[in-house]
Order: structure tokens, then sequence, then C-alpha cells
């Protein structure tokens, strides 16, 4: 019979187990140039196209780009770092380890979310640099960033269940997701303004909230979504996409993928 100890010290296992992948991670696979480009250029370009020749001001693009820059930061990491250890054929030695399939998920969650938590900083600081940008309220603006980045992470996982062990495989797969739903979250077009089919799909959009939450903290009152709903949205959102992680990978790996 297990004792109370026993699952104490098999969960400070799997955390310490969880807390190694990140560093593995992080030490191997975040300055990965397709993580870089997937992860930083490509918000950096939609930004750019997106202002030029229009009659946008600076200050009210910042929050987006936020948002966007974690939207691809934070799932870059999960599509790219499996693929790559399956080519490598480290894949087979982490899954025999003395952790669960769900310890090693959630190592490369907390991969994701520590990458896109951090990389969000630099439009926050590019936006207090280049434009008058202010942060109203600073608490809500951390809270969303963290939450929206660990919900971004678990997608980027989601989307690393396929047994591919070419990146660019993934990558295809994972933008096929990612872009639809970037373009109907109101991060170029208010949802207020969009057709009446593009507004029945942007609550499907984890991004939407994310970005509802990041514009209501730089004092955009006029968010198509509360925050306070916007936040229950995305919890709702890490749980479907991390228990889904699961399951798919379970899957492929109980058929030898």
């Amino acid at each position: 019979m297990t004792t109370e100890k026993e699952i104490v010290q098999t969960r400070q296992r799997q955390l310490r187990g969880a807390l190694l992948i990140l560093k593995k991670n992080a030490l191997l696979y975040y300055l990965k140039p397709p993580v870089l480009i997937f992860g930083v250029l490509f918000p950096v370009f939609f930004f750019l196209a997106f202002k030029m020749g229009r009659p946008v001001s600076v200050e009210s693009i910042v929050p987006g780009m936020v948002a966007m820059a974690l939207w691809f930061t934070a799932s870059a990491v999960g599509p790219l770092v499996t693929p790559w250890e399956r080519r490598a054929k480290t894949y087979e030695r982490l899954v025999s380890a003395p952790l669960s399939l769900r310890t090693i998920l959630a190592g490369d969650v907390i991969s994701g979310f520590v990458f896109g938590s951090f990389l969000s900083i630099v439009p926050i600081l590019l936006g207090f640099l280049l434009t008058d940008v202010s942060i109203v309220n600073i608490p809500l603006l951390i809270f969303g960033i963290m939450l929206s980045a660990l919900t971004f992470a678990s997608l980027g996982v989601l989307l690393a269940a396929p047994p591919a062990s070419t990146p660019s495989n993934i990558m295809l797969l994972s933008n096929l997701v990612r872009l639809p739903l970037l373009f109907v979250s109101g991060i170029f077009l208010p949802i207020n303004q969009m057709p009446p089919w593009a507004k029945w799909v942007a609550p499907l959009s984890p991004l939407s909230y994310a970005n509802a939450i990041i514009r209501f903290s730089f004092g955009d009152e006029a968010t198509y979504f509360s925050p306070g709903f916007s936040v229950i949205m995305l919890f709702l959102f890490v749980c479907i996409f991390f228990l889904a992680s699961c399951k798919f990978h379970n899957l492929w790996r109980a058929k030898g993928l």
C-alpha cells in the first residue's frame, strides 16, 4: 500500500524531472534558428506588414504586438523540440526514463511558458521606447501574459503529437492552425467589426481572450470579451490542450511511433 510519504516523494521526483526537461530544452533549443525565426521574427514582420500604409496609431498596436509575440513564442518550442528529439533518437530514451508522460509534456509546456513570458518583455520595452503607450493595470498584464503563455505553450505541445521526425512537417501543421486563429482573434481588426462568420469563429481562438486581457491592461476598456471571462476561458483552454496532449502523445506512443 502506498503511503502518503511515498506519494509526496513521487510528486517531488516528477516535479524535478519536469524542471530538468525545462533546463534541457532551454540549453539545447531556445537559441535554435527555427525557434527564433518562428518565435521572434514572425510577429515582428506581421507587425510591420500591418502597420505600414495604415492610418493606425502605433500606441494602439502595441498591445496586439505583445499578444502576437506571446502567441508565436510560447507555441514555438513544443512543435520543434519533440521532432528534433525523435530525429536524434533521444525521444525513446526520454520516454523510457522513470518519468510519466504527463511529466515529460509538463516540462515541454513549462519550457514554452518561460520562453514566451520572457520574450514578451521585448515588445513591451519597444512600446515604451518608441511610443507614448502606458500600462494602466500592471498586475493584470503580468497575470495575463503568464496565463496566455501557459495556454499557448500547451497548444504547442499538442501540435507536436503527430509522430513526425522532421520539424518542418510539424511547423507546417502548426502554422495551419496558428495563422487562421491569429486573423480572427482581434489583433488586426476588432472582433465587433468583423463579418458575422468571423465573430462565430473568434471565440474558438485562445488568442482572442489573451488579446482582450492585454488590451484591457493597457487601458482599452472596449474589448469584445471581458477580462474575467477571458481568464476563465484561458484556464479552460489550458486544461483542454494539456489533457488532449497527454491523450494523443500516449496514443502514438502506444503504437510505437
